[in-house]
């Protein structure tokens, strides 16, 4: 039995049933503007002045809402909604403690660049600024985290408000956008005309469209370079230009490594991929682009967990950059050819004049040599498991096409290294904020999205107890997310980085009071079930996965594996600490 997502009606049958002028309040306005803009759910927690907004929800069977347990859950499911369909996510939540519950949520949409449309209540007008009950100044508070916000102050505003934030919300560089609604003005009545007009906003035209003169630059330097790479992120995914990509690729035969948001942009079996870059990367990514001397970013920003050191990265190479935020282009680092516009259609226009390589073949071997000899490796034993087998087990067994969500930690790189994406929109993790709690909730977003796909979630012991009041909403809706808890009673990378930076010095990482998952798993009428070796996460895992609904299981692992290769800090990314793979 897959997630409870009622059928969900055309938006020409809706545009029928629900564009006619009437007479009606804001609330309503709002209900039937979010239907006339495609949304299929929305997840929220009810409280004092959204109630109108919650009162207009009652019989009205065409508006689905998901009850979340918590402000924090609404929005990272809404989030992992949006990722895993390219949709704009929307979540619903009260004035002040309900709103500022949503602060972490959308400035992790913000870093990562999602589509979310983010809908507070506030204090009836009259009393804004007073210091009301349950009043915050929520777009001011989130001001540096969204694409925009809006105060709402008369209801005949919100048909275009809704219809402008949805636009600004997906398009150009994706993000979150809020909208906070005065009680009384959610009360208020008017004469619902639908805003349905295509969008202009003065002083909003993102960029599109690349300059012919940089795409042609572009591809008289591949033409010149002999030790070529490409670095791809998730401005690929976000596009929809992952078959762009491969196109661009496979004409022009350059090797390509995928950021950590931009896996499953590039399929990971493909001869000319290298694996992730970075901090935590492969060794054939961070010495073809430390080698390199044309590196062409496509929607990727250039993080500090791919450059490492910023002066002695990429330090041979002529840097090209492909985005559609200009303002990224030599925020970083230097760029020789800038090209701004969105990532699909540069590399379809790009594609029309780009060549083959010919001077890279000794570079080409020179990368599959690397990727034989220095693969991720690690250290089995057939007395304990491993994370690292853990999730080839979980990537064997499902053949890598699984969406898979992560919490944010070890497990989230062991995940990153050891499944292997084939199609985008199949990863979702928290990147430049990198928030504990994002995980499990996200992926009910990701089940909701795709009711018929396989979602796994994969969280830390710590992580998953963030958020795992959502339990409640897999259990009542029969969500059937497969969890998985890699639990090795710590918090494992603080517990890394303490051994390796701080000599040992271990502080306040000791997680072992932490429940019984089963049990948790259990409370909440979910199945659960525990391995401790290699024996008994197969027969449990296979169990979970002949099972219809949703499932909990908590892989018991050592507590002092660490994730390798690592990158310390201060070093260049060639600096590698190699681990168990250590000369």
């Amino acid at each position: 039995m897959g997630a409870q997502i009622p059928e969900v009606r055309s938006t020409d049958e809706l545009r029928e049933k629900w564009m006619k002028p009437e007479v009606i309040s804001g609330s309503e306005i709002l209900l039937r503007s979010l239907l006339l803009e495609g949304v299929e759910c929305v997840f929220g927690y009810p409280g004092g002045a959204v109630l109108y907004i919650y009162d207009a929800m009652y019989g009205f069977e065409d508006f689905k809402h998901v009850l979340t347990r918590h402000e924090q859950g609404a929005i990272h499911a809404a989030d992992g909604y949006a990722r895993a369909s390219g949709k704009v996510g929307v979540c619903i939540a009260t004035s002040g403690p309900g709103a500022t519950n949503l602060v972490t949520g959308i400035a992790t949409a913000y870093m990562d660049s999602v589509p979310l449309v983010v809908i507070t209540g506030n204090v009836i007008s009259s009393l804004i600024g007073s210091d009301a009950f349950q009043e915050a100044d929520i777009t001011g508070i989130t001001m540096p985290i969204t694409k925009h916000s809006y105060l709402v102050k008369d209801v005949k505003d919100l048909p275009r408000v809704i219809h402008e934030a949805f636009h600004i919300a997906n398009t150009g560089r994706k993000g979150p956008v809020l909208i906070d609604i005065p009680k009384d003005v959610s009360a208020n009545k008017t004469l619902f005309e639908p805003s349905t007009e295509p969008v202009t906003l003065r002083g909003y035209n993102p960029r599109t469209v690349p300059n012919k003169l940089q795409v042609d630059r572009l591809a008289q330097a591949i033409q010149e370079a002999e030790r070529p790479m490409i670095l791809a992120g998730g401005g690929v995914v976000y596009s929809g230009g992952h078959e762009a990509l491969f196109e661009f690729v496979e004409k022009t035969g350059i090797p390509i490594t995928t950021t950590l948001l931009g896996l499953g942009a590039f399929p990971s079996g493909h001869e000319l991929w290298t694996g992730m870059p970075g901090m935590h990367g492969t060794y054939t990514s961070n010495q073809a682009i430390q080698q390199s001397d044309l590196l062409i970013n496509i929607g990727a920003r250039f993080d500090d967990r791919v450059t490492g050191k910023l002066d002695g990265f990429a330090p041979h190479a002529k840097i090209v950059h492909i985005d559609i935020d200009p303002a990224e282009i030599g925020k970083n680092i230097a760029t020789d050819i800038p090209i701004v516009g969105d990532v699909k259609t540069v590399l379809e226009i790009a594609n029309k004049e780009v060549q083959r390589a010919e001077r890279a073949d000794a570079w080409r071997d020179q990368i599959k040599q690397w990727k034989q000899e220095k693969p991720y490796s690690y250290t089995d034993s057939e007395d304990e498991l491993k994370p690292q087998w853990v999730v080839e087990l979980l990537n064997d067994t499902t053949k890598g096409e699984a969406i898979v969500t992560t919490d944010v930690g070890q497990h989230q790189m062991w995940a990153a290294q050891y499944y292997k994406f084939n199609q985008p929109r199949s990863w979702v993790t928290s990147g430049g904020l990198g928030t504990m709690g994002f995980g499990f909730p996200s992926a009910i977003g990701a089940q909701m999205a795709n009711p018929d796909r396989l979602v796994i979630s994969i969280n830390g012991d710590g992580g998953m107890q963030m958020c795992s009041q959502e339990l409640a909403i897999c259990a009542i809706n029969n969500i059937p997310v497969k969890i998985v808890i890699i639990n090795n009673q710590v918090l494992g990378m603080v517990r890394q980085w303490q051994e390796i930076i701080y000599e040992n010095r271990y502080s306040h990482i000791d997680l072992a009071g932490s429940p019984d998952f089963v049990k948790l798993a259990e409370a909440y009428g979910v199945k659960g079930l525990r391995a401790t070796n290699k024996e008994e996460a197969e027969r449990a895992w296979q169990e979970a996965l002949d099972t219809p609904g949703p499932v909990v299981v908590e892989f018991v692992v050592r507590k002092e594996e660490n994730v390798y290769p690592m990158v310390p800090q201060g070093a260049t990314i060639d600096q590698m600490l190699m681990g168990d793979a250590e000369e």
